[in-house]
C-alpha cells in the first residue's frame, strides 16, 4: 500500500488526541495497524506498512466483524447532512456504511480501510480527510466519492457500488458489475440494506 500524506496547510490532529487513541487502543490485538509520522514541513503521513523507524502507530486496529452490532442510528444526524449536501439517498449512504464498518467508526480492514466508509490510507488527502476516524470527516468523504461514482454510471446503484468495492475501472473492464465473488457479494449486500433502509 502507498503511504499517505497530509498538508501542513490542513488541520492537523492534536497531539494530544493521538496519545489518546494509543493509550486506548494500545490493549486492542493488532490486524491492520496504521502508522503515521509528521515529517520536518509539518506533512503527516499515514500507512499500514512503515517504511522507516520515523513511524509510530496512530492507532491499533480492532478486530470487527460485518455483522457486529452497533447503534444504527447513532449517526443519522452526520448521514442526513451528507445526503443533503452532496445529494445522495440516506438510504444508500446508510446501507454503505452498514455493509462497509456495521457503523463502527474506528473500524480497520484487513487491508487497512479506515472508518465508517472505510476510506484507504492512500485515498486520505484527496479526500481531504486528516482525521479518517471522525465520523463526520469520514462520511462526507465518502459521501462524495459516492457521488462521484453515482455521476460516473449514470445514476446506477449497483454499477456505482460495485465501483466503491473494486474500483471504477474494474467496472469499466467489465461493462457492469466486475465477475469477483467478493464484488458480487458486497453490491447484493448493499441493496438489501438500501431496500430495507427506503421502507425504514
Amino acid at each position: 500500500m502507498r503511504e499517505s500524506s497530509i498538508g501542513s496547510d490542513q488541520k492537523r490532529l492534536p497531539v494530544f488526541l493521538i496519545a489518546t487513541c494509543l493509550i486506548l487502543l494500545s490493549a486492542l490485538p493488532a490486524a491492520a495497524d496504521i502508522y503515521m509520522y509528521i515529517d520536518g514541513q509539518g506533512v503527516m503521513h499515514f500507512t499500514n506498512v512503515p517504511t522507516s523507524n520515523n513511524y509510530r502507530v496512530y492507532i491499533k486496529a480492532r478486530p470487527w466483524h460485518r455483522g457486529a452490532s452497533h447503534d444504527s442510528k447513532r449517526f443519522d444526524r452526520l448521514i442526513d447532512e451528507a445526503a443533503t449536501l452532496h445529494g445522495v439517498a440516506f438510504p444508500l449512504i446508510k446501507a454503505v456504511i452498514r455493509a462497509e464498518s456495521a457503523f463502527d467508526p474506528r473500524a480497520i480492514s484487513k487491508k487497512g480501510a479506515l472508518g465508517l466508509m472505510q476510506i484507504m490510507p492512500q485515498n486520505l488527502q484527496a479526500f481531504k480527510v486528516n482525521n479518517p476516524f471522525d465520523p463526520w470527516q469520514n462520511i462526507m468523504a465518502g459521501v462524495r466519492y459516492l457521488k462521484r461514482l453515482l455521476h460516473r454510471f449514470n445514476g446506477q446503484v449497483p454499477l456505482a457500488l460495485a465501483a466503491y468495492n473494486a474500483g471504477p475501472e474494474a467496472v469499466d473492464a467489465s461493462r457492469g458489475i466486475p465477475p469477483f465473488p467478493e464484488t458480487e457479494a458486497y453490491v447484493r449486500r448493499v441493496m438489501k440494506f438500501f431496500y430495507l433502509y427506503k421502507k425504514g
